[in-house]
């Protein structure tokens, strides 16, 4: 397994795919790192050698954040959201949907599971 910006990269994926194991790195950053390289989208991870893992490793960590930096960077996005009290802030504090969605029906994912909430006993005539 070719280990890359701390990630294990799977060996029998395309490189198209296997870069995308990478927090950070998506389908199409993938093409653009390996376009850049000169390696091509087909080739397995197994199937590169040092010099192109090399060249790999060194497009990544020129031009994009990754891991844990990322991850950091966008955790104190959130963190400024809420501390400034705005809408999208309120919405991450009481874990509900922050882009619009509707929450009548749907929305488990970000309210979690159901909490049951009782009826009223009817009052009975006596």
């Amino acid at each position: 397994m070719a280990r890359i910006a701390g990630v294990d990269i799977p060996d029998n994926k395309r490189g198209e795919i296997a870069l995308t194991y990478i927090y950070g790195i998506g389908r199409r950053s993938a093409q653009r790192i390996l376009t850049q390289v000169g390696v091509n989208f087909d080739k397995k991870a197994k199937e590169w050698n040092d010099e192109e893992s090399n060249a790999i490793r060194a497009a990544i960590a020129e031009q994009f954040k990754i891991e844990g930096a990322l991850k950091s960077e966008v955790q104190l996005s959130v963190k400024r959201l809420m501390d400034i009290g705005c809408y999208r802030g309120l919405r991450h504090r009481r874990g509900l949907p922050v882009r619009g969605q509707t929450t009548k029906n749907n929305a488990r994912t970000r309210k979690g599971k159901r909490k049951t909430v009782a009826n009223k006993k009817k009052a009975t005539k006596g």
